[in-house]
């Protein structure tokens, strides 16, 4: 909003019903409003109404070069924050539950950042001291951000009749 109005920055569609737990099917942001964070608040929203369905889920595939570079970059700022912020052990399908994204995308995520490592026959999660410094420096920048507690939103439920013509 600025002072001639509202203006549209970008666009995503939601799945409705998907066997491939996708929570979206498209996500654009217009060209003159790209690298000002609104992809990634578009991204945060998607997973937001994914929260509130209670369902896990994963943009459509397959990404396009910038598509998956935007979502490792945001899946893996979200995991930091997560694991920063948490004190004990946690599991991957926790993660999946806190965050909704799907175990794969946190796996690929934990790997881009070098964070799995095997230890006394288990599999550990240990951020780097590289990953901590980047993520102490996006700290200290003001980002765009989805207030959860703004968002009143009810999920659909489909009846049987109704998923036959999605």
């Amino acid at each position: 909003r600025d002072e001639r109005g509202c203006h549209i920055i970008g666009y995503f569609s939601k799945e409705k019903e998907s066997a491939d737990n996708y929570n979206l099917a498209c996500i654009m942001t217009l060209p003159q409003y790209q690298r000002m964070g609104f992809g990634r608040v578009l991204m945060q929203f998607s997973y937001e109404l994914s929260k509130a369905e209670g369902k896990v889920g994963s943009p459509e595939k397959p990404l396009s070069d910038l598509g998956l570079l935007s979502y490792r970059t945001y899946w893996a700022e979200v995991l930091v924050d997560v694991l920063v912020g948490y004190d004990g052990e946690i599991s991957i399908d926790e993660l999946s539950h806190i965050t909704s994204f799907t175990t794969q995308d946190i796996m690929h995520a934990l790997f881009n950042l070098d964070a799995l490592r095997y230890y006394h026959g288990q599999h550990c999660i240990v951020l780097s001291d590289r990953v901590i410094e980047a993520y102490e420096r996006f700290q200290k920048k003001k980002h765009r951000k989805i207030d959860p507690g703004c968002l009143k939103w009810t999920p659909k439920v489909f009846s049987q009749a109704e998923l036959r013509y999605i």
